[in-house]
């Protein structure tokens, strides 16, 4: 009862067939929530504007056993992650560890476009007994086993992440949602609704407040220490802060950051295999913010390229998001769509639409991220914050975020991938980064 007087719960009580109708996105019976991306409503835990995800929540009945069978998506990633009730991660199982008959098209070298990619995998209600590699390749062996121990009142939850979907193949990656296969203790075996009824999927989600942000009453107050000038947090020039726990993510407000806080704990139901930094960003310091660094090498896979090939990441992204009290994404420009110089390098510039530099077009190499309109969504207009997302790196590639164990080192590790930031306003952008189209 004391967890419950600081949780909040969620109910989808609409049918199927009128959510589908106000809500775009394919969904059933299993995979009931989502899919989150930058919908304006299904849009929290600061979700990639390029990536949909699918949450399940679900009790399965004791003694049975849970397959989760599907078709590996046309995408440039997927996975399977299992969350306890404060939105911490407990288990990934990326796309490459999942073995099947059909040859795994996440596999570098491997044929992304073959017709037969079924895979199924095992829902162990355990916690695991060994913590898999997460955030770079590894040799790891999976088992296509995905640990989804229950929590408060017997409740499991796993999220389902596309990322990237080839062009025009929709946001499930062009096959359908895993779909569930669960044997009771009898031996019965049930599938689709059947298997929804028995493992409870309208069940409320029991999560606490923070997994999805920071209480609204806590963000004003470090929005507005008597102390700080009107723009704090955001520094000028920008200063950028690796993901640690969640202590430290209030401690971009307070200063209070905790140099041997653990890793990719402090994020809204983090991915583990990205890792992040972020900035928080205030227009009165410039209307423009300018972001230049090298880009990192990743497969081309959005025009349905057929090989998978091996990069220093399997996806970066940079997106601008809203504050930590709501989680929302406004936009994101993945690898792909971010012009590149001759040297590897990007420039990209960031403001709302009113204020974006004519010369902010990939035909002059520069690349346009927006603010939104009313800024945070809570409080300030002028606030914006920004993350790069590295997913995946190879086991070689020494400046990946990953590699960035303690804050001091940001710079150090990632060398020339360091993003490097300026405001401006929008005609000094124009005069600094003139465009030589005839």
């Amino acid at each position: 009862m004391r967890f419950l007087a600081w949780t909040f719960l969620i109910f989808i009580t609409v049918s199927q067939s009128i959510a589908s109708e106000a809500i775009p996105g394919p969904r059933d019976c299993f995979w009931l929530r989502g899919p989150f991306s930058s919908d304006p409503y299904i849009n929290v835990a600061y979700p990639d504007s390029n990536v949909y995800y699918w949450a399940a929540v679900f009790s399965m009945p004791e003694g049975s056993n849970l397959e989760l069978k599907g078709d590996y998506p046309y995408s440039r990633y997927m996975s399977f992650v299992s969350y306890d009730e404060g939105g911490r991660p407990i288990e990934s199982l990326a796309d490459y560890l999942i073995t099947s008959d059909s040859q795994n098209p996440f596999i570098a070298g491997n044929n992304r476009l073959n017709f037969e990619r079924s895979y199924s995998i095992n829902v162990i209600n355990e916690s695991p007994s060994n913590e898999r590699t997460a955030g770079e390749i590894s040799k790891d062996q999976s088992g296509n086993v995905l640990h989804t121990p229950e929590y408060l009142n017997k409740q499991q939850l796993i999220v389902y992440r596309v990322y990237l979907p080839d062009k025009n193949k929709g946001v499930d990656g062009g096959v359908e949602l895993p779909k569930p296969s669960l044997t009771l203790s009898d031996g019965s075996k049930l599938i689709g609704d059947d298997a929804c009824k028995f493992l409870k999927t309208k069940q409320r989600l029991q999560i606490s407040f923070d997994a999805l942000g920071i209480k609204p009453d806590l963000y004003r107050e470090l929005i507005t220490q008597p102390d700080k000038p009107d723009t704090w947090p955001a520094h000028n020039p920008p200063k950028w802060f690796i993901q640690l726990d969640r202590k430290s993510l209030i401690g971009m407000y307070t200063g209070d950051i905790d140099p041997d806080a653990p890793r990719s704990e402090g994020g809204f139901y983090p991915n583990l295999d990205n890792h992040y930094i972020r900035t928080i960003l205030n227009r009165k310091h410039g209307k423009v913010l300018i972001v230049r660094g090298k880009a990192p090498t990743t497969p081309l896979t959005y025009n349905n390229k057929e090989t998978l090939e091996e990069a220093e990441l399997r996806y970066w992204s940079l997106c601008s998001n809203q504050s930590f009290a709501n989680t929302r994404v406004n936009d994101c420009l993945f690898d792909e769509e971010i012009p590149l110089a001759p040297n590897g390098f990007y420039t990209i510039a960031i403001s709302r639409a009113e204020d974006r530099p004519r010369n902010a077009i990939k035909e002059c190499g520069i690349a346009w991220l927006p603010m939104a309109d009313d800024g945070d969504g809570m409080f300030d207009n002028d606030v914006t914050i920004i993350q790069f997302r590295h997913m995946l790196a190879s086991k070689d590639f020494e400046h990946a975020i990953q590699r960035v164990m303690k804050q001091d080192e940001l710079e150090s590790v990632m060398g020339p991938y360091m993003p490097k930031t300026r405001y401006l306003m929008p005609n000094q952008v124009e005069t600094i980064f003139p465009c030589n189209i005839n």
